[in-house]
């Protein structure tokens, strides 16, 4: 019988920083960390070569491997605790921030940039803020390490050796199948590897799946009726515009992090993973999902900038399958698009139209993304997002296009984010409490460009 003192599913940043921790505390266990995607320095994506999506099987290199979508990514930490999910509600704001300075010396120590954007306090920050309290947007101070798409996958290469140099072996291209359950504990897990199925135990599992694994860890707690509850997801579109048009955002903030809630509604609307000079990038996630995300390399820059636009929506009884939710939006959007992402410029959609190739062709604003096409994502886009991404660009013009009239009558929109939050009940887990832990985000990405 295989046994370990400790078993961890997902070799994303739940998972990495789990086995990381345990080590520089001096931990002798016996640890397996399993993922189904590849070692860091075998993920590549041939989109490079070959100029379009092929649809690797049985995973994505850009989503799933070690260090997850992270290690494609725009490779950014935001260093404030107000950035990001509900962490400061669930252990305080002093106890969550004083985490965040610990793990980022963490990644200085493997190498990240010392170099802080995001710090500047002179007169251009105050007039970025009188114009969002203006617009009746929050500006968050958040200061930000840029470790770069291309300097991340070295350093969580540097990370992954790191592991292997102190005893930790991990299993790539395996897929965690079930768990054990025991008397309601969690006694192991089920791994596939190929056609084999074989159980390996542990006195403790930690699932760290993330997004890639959103779905499954839904129907492992159903089947074993572990109370959950949903939680928060963010539907939205990434937007992507001339350098020129962001040039003093770009300068003094690197990545404005902004909040509003529009009218009517009233649901919390926020900027998310801003780019400058960054690329727009196709993901793949199960069931064929094509969605989207920015990245933003060191030394490679591009003529754009691309940032998210998020719409919160928190669901209440008796609707309880968020991720299937978000997962419709995006099938909807892929299937419009003839399984390419769909691309359509601000201004159509103010004018009720789609936007048509020649049209996209004869724009200001270029798509980084290639492959992208020419669509409606309003067709796609349910009703209440789309009119929280509108008036939340119209309020963003008196902030980050102020200085650039009506500019944002003459842009692009590309449908991006979808995330979801999910949580194990805590108030229920007497009956069903088992030992591990769970790290539970779910996207799915359209595009837009303005």
């Amino acid at each position: 019988m295989e046994k370990y003192d400790l078993i961890i599913v997902g070799a994303g940043p739940a998972g990495i920083f789990t086995a990381v921790e345990l080590l520089r505390h001096g931990s002798k266990k016996k640890m397996l960390l399993v993922e189904k995607g590849k070692p860091v320095e075998k993920r590549h994506c041939p989109k490079a070569e070959v100029g379009h999506c092929v649809n690797c099987r049985p995973t994505c290199a850009i989503t799933t491997g070690f260090s997850g979508a992270g290690a494609f990514s725009d490779g950014k930490l935001s260093l404030s605790y107000e950035v990001g999910g509900d962490l400061p509600t669930l252990i305080g704001e002093e106890f969550a921030q004083e985490l965040i300075n610990y793990t980022d010396k963490i990644y200085l120590e493997f190498g990240a940039d010392p170099h802080v954007e995001g710090i500047y306090t002179g007169e251009e920050i105050k007039e970025i803020r009188k114009n969002a309290i203006h617009a009746g947007l929050k500006l968050v101070d958040c200061p930000i390490r840029h470790l770069g798409t291309e300097k991340a996958q070295q350093l969580y290469l540097a990370i992954q050796n790191y592991l292997a140099d102190n005893g930790v072996e991990m299993l790539f291209n395996t897929e965690c199948e079930n768990i054990i359950l025991e008397n309601e504990e969690c006694k192991g897990v089920l791994l596939k590897d190929g056609d084999q199925v074989r159980p390996v135990y542990a006195d403790t599992v930690v699932i760290g799946t993330g997004r890639r694994g959103a779905d499954w860890l839904e129907k492992i707690c159903a089947e074993h009726h572990i109370a959950h509850k949903p939680g928060t997801v963010d539907i939205g579109v990434r937007v992507e515009c001339r350098n020129e048009v962001m040039e003093k955002v770009n300068q003094v903030l690197y990545e404005s992090k902004l909040i509003g809630y529009p009218k009517p509604w009233k649901n919390k609307v926020r900027t998310f993973c801003q780019n400058p000079g960054g690329f727009v990038a196709q993901e793949n996630y199960d069931n064929d999902l094509a969605v989207v995300n920015g990245h933003s390399f060191k030394e490679k820059k591009s003529e754009n900038t691309n940032l998210a636009i998020l719409v919160s929506h928190n669901f209440t009884e008796p609707f309880n399958q968020p991720i299937a939710y978000a997962q419709k939006v995006g099938e909807l959007t892929n299937m419009l698009g003839a399984g390419h992402i769909m691309v359509q410029r601000y201004g159509d959609i103010l004018d009720g139209k789609r936007t048509w190739a020649k049209e996209l062709a004869q724009s200001n604003v270029r798509p980084t993304l290639k492959d992208a096409v020419a669509g409606d994502i309003t067709a796609a886009m349910p009703y209440r997002a789309m009119t929280n991404i509108i008036e939340f660009i119209r309020m963003l013009d008196q902030v980050l296009f102020y200085h650039i009239p009506s500019l944002c009558f003459k842009c692009t929109a590309v449908p991006d984010d979808i995330h979801h939050i999910g949580k194990v009940d805590n108030a229920r887990r007497q009956r069903n409490f088992i030992p591990f832990f769970v790290k539970w985000p779910g996207a799915v990405r359209v595009l837009m460009m303005v």
